[in-house]
């Protein structure tokens, strides 16, 4: 009896360990699957089919291991990755590094503004008043709160996310089709066409799961939380399970959108568009479902990809940086976040801007920056003078390496091939 005693006193003294940890590796990889994310894997679902889930697969695990190398460097430097950038690497590498982290961030951004408008449309929500009521009761959260109700409000979100696994249902998938191809891709004719498609929408996929703010912003939110380095492993673990947690629902979106969409030959050019397509085969509730879980999403993206953007100048240049500090005292910092929602705001309430276009170039530069990023964040965390024994382990080291170089190769492929139509 003392023995069981002592096993659930000890059980639950770890679970409090692991829920007081709990947050930024979740946030990070819920706030993946964004509007532009959910945009991605839905064009991915209703172009390729299931086969693309056993691309989903390797994606989970390159992101559980970057997103560990990432809260592990923070925790023990208690730097953000941009600050130890810049203090190893230099000002020129850190210019350069957070030109190409804004560009693709205000893509992705605008790409969210443009999907609270569609589906509050959808939802027969004012489109307009929508977009304004967003930026605000953004810039009040993070200016107004602190980092506890933050993340409160992140993980409550979070929730919202359940609605995917309802629109898969109602779809009927072929679900033992779907789980086979999560082992080995099959079930359509792979010709040459298909096959640059799979690159080409793989590479999206890679870049809306793993994505270079969300090194920046696993990094700075973990700092940010003032996570002691004596409990590592918890928030290890969490970045593993983060991985899986976004990833389990990308599948639903995928099977959502290939059971209906692919198996009908309908072509596909945004995540609003599917919400909109699947109600015919799935039903009015599913196609309501996924709207909503696209408006929850361009809620959580809009805020987190801003707030990854200032986390990450501050660190670079040097400023204040923090959801608990003042706006007086962190004006830089929340500064930088509000211009941007402004400015993608007005961008996407333009009528003949093409969300499409500006999705899949945000994730293509996503995916080229992320070579650049893994560089540094490998090279960081092998060394055994800043990480001391807490260096990469050989499979952390060869997996990211490898993981790289296909990135960096596919990256070329997909520029190569958007620019000369091969």
């Amino acid at each position: 009896m003392q023995i069981k005693e002592f096993l659930k006193s000890k059980l639950l003294v770890r679970l409090s360990i692991f829920l007081a940890v709990f947050g930024p590796a979740t946030i990070t990889a819920m706030a993946d699957n964004d509007a532009s994310g959910v945009a991605t894997y839905s064009i991915a679902g209703a172009t390729l089919g299931y086969p693309i889930l056993f691309f989903l697969v390797l994606t989970t695990i390159m992101l559980g291991v970057t997103q560990e190398m990432g809260i592990r460097l923070a925790l023990i430097t208690r730097k953000g990755l941009g600050g130890i950038i810049r203090e190893h690497f230099g000002i020129k590498i850190s210019l350069i590094i957070f030109a190409s982290l804004l560009i693709a961030n205000m893509g992705i951004i605008i790409v969210d503004f443009a999907a609270v408008k569609t589906t509050s449309h959808m939802l027969n929500i004012p489109t307009a008043p929508s977009i304004i009521f967003m930026v605000i009761i953004a810039a009040l959260f993070v200016t107004k709160g602190s980092y506890k109700t933050n993340q409160s409000i992140f993980l409550i979100s979070t929730l919202l996310y359940l609605a995917y696994i309802f629109s898969a249902i109602k779809a009927r998938p072929d679900w033992n089709l779907a789980l086979s191809n999560l082992i080995i891709p099959h079930g359509v004719q792979f010709t040459p066409e298909y096959m640059r498609n799979y690159i080409i929408i793989g590479l999206g996929v890679l870049g809306a799961t793993i994505t270079p703010w969300g090194q920046f912003f696993i990094s700075s939110f973990a700092y940010d939380k003032r996570i002691e380095a004596a409990k590592l492993k918890y928030s290890q673990f969490e970045a593993y399970f983060g991985a899986f947690l976004t990833d389990f629902f990308s599948f639903f979106m995928v099977v959502a959108t290939a059971a209906t969409l692919y198996a009908h030959n309908i072509i596909l050019e945004s995540g609003e568009q599917a919400a909109i397509a699947i109600k015919p085969f799935a039903g009015e509730l599913a196609g309501t479902l996924f709207a909503i879980g696209i408006l929850n999403a361009g809620f959580i993206g809009i805020i987190i990809v801003s707030l990854s953007t200032a986390y990450a100048f501050s660190e670079f240049f040097g400023f204040t940086r923090s959801l608990n500090t003042s706006f007086e005292r962190g004006k830089i910092f929340y500064s930088i976040f509000f211009i941007q929602l402004v400015i993608a705001a007005l961008i996407s309430l333009i009528p003949s801007i093409s969300l499409f276009q500006i999705v899949i170039m945000a994730q293509i530069l996503n995916a080229m920056t992320l070579p650049v990023i893994f560089y540094y964040l490998i090279k960081l965390t092998n060394k055994e003078e800043i990480m001391g024994k807490y260096v990469n382990n050989s499979f952390q080291k060869y997996f990211a390496t490898i993981g790289t170089v296909v990135i960096f190769c596919a990256s070329v492929f997909a520029i190569v091939a958007v620019i000369f139509k091969l």
